[in-house]
């Protein structure tokens, strides 16, 4: 990443009633705002669309990942110029696409982030989620899975550097490292993630696997589905909207995985042991 991700701070180490003056690298923290340019060549609108708190670098990529798994956009063609001013990015889209205004409320779900989650959240994703995947030749082995942690931690610059920064990472069918973006929010990075895989013309990641540093959330796994993923590793604990999010997906969802050991929630039949 950046050299801009991490900043360096003087403090004060306690240790064993010893008190002792030196440095640490801290991972730096901004808001993003995210603009939306739409409309006929004659009447041009713009939108404020988000704020987001997140580590800089990879903003294109953040922006345009984050309209995607809202459903704003479903290819990467309908972006006309991306222009980046500070904080402030704009996405210009392409004067002859036309879109349902009310998803820019943000009112077709919410997520687990505002406490207002159910069922019905589930079925509005799936119902403007546009990629059409099965995941039925995705297999993938328990050995080659008690692998995919280390090789994240290996790849994870700024944290190594910081202990303070959430990744994603995306893995082919042969574990072998594809993409990798951190963020100090979880959501950020695999917007970061999708956004680049967008750019490369890589979905749907139907045949890939998505390695989570941290917990599994309801917001990470309906990214997810957006992008078609459909084998979705943590770290960390999934929790129960998550799970239920993979059942009515069909993604296999595997959680606490560290120590050559995993948890599966949902989708067993595509690990092979």
């Amino acid at each position: 990443m950046k050299e801009e991700a991490t900043l360096r701070a003087d403090i004060y180490k306690v240790s064993r009633n010893h008190m002792s003056e030196t440095d640490d690298v801290l991972a730096v923290e901004e808001p993003l705002e995210i603009r939306l340019v739409h409309g006929s060549a004659d009447k041009r609108i713009q939108k404020n669309l988000s704020v987001t708190m997140r580590t800089p670098g990879s903003d294109k990529e953040l922006a345009t990942g984050f309209l995607f798994t809202e459903g704003i956009i479903n290819n990467i063609s309908h972006v006309k110029d991306v222009l980046l001013n500070d904080n402030i990015i704009s996405i210009i889209i392409d004067e002859d696409v036309n879109f349902d205004l009310s998803k820019l409320e943000r009112n077709f779900y919410t997520t687990s982030s505002c406490g207002v989650c159910g069922k019905s959240s589930i079925e509005a994703v799936k119902t403007v989620c546009q990629i059409s995947s099965d995941g039925g030749t995705l297999h993938y082995p328990a050995g080659l899975i008690y692998t995919l942690p280390n090789l994240l931690r290996k790849q994870q610059d700024v944290f190594e550097s910081t202990g303070g920064l959430h990744a994603s990472a995306l893995f082919d069918a042969e574990g072998k490292l594809l993409l990798l973006r951190e963020d100090v929010g979880r959501h950020n990075a695999l917007d970061k993630l999708i956004g680049a895989a967008l750019e490369q013309g890589m979905l749907p990641l139907d045949n890939h696997l998505l390695l989570l540093s941290g917990r599994a959330s309801f917001e990470l796994l309906q990214k997810a589905a957006m992008a078609g993923i459909k084998m979705v590793a943590a770290v960390g604990a999934p929790s129960s909207l998550a799970v239920q999010m993979a059942k009515e997906s069909g993604i296999t969802l595997i959680g606490f995985l560290r120590d050559n050991r995993f948890n599966i929630y949902n989708g067993e039949q595509r690990i092979t042991i």
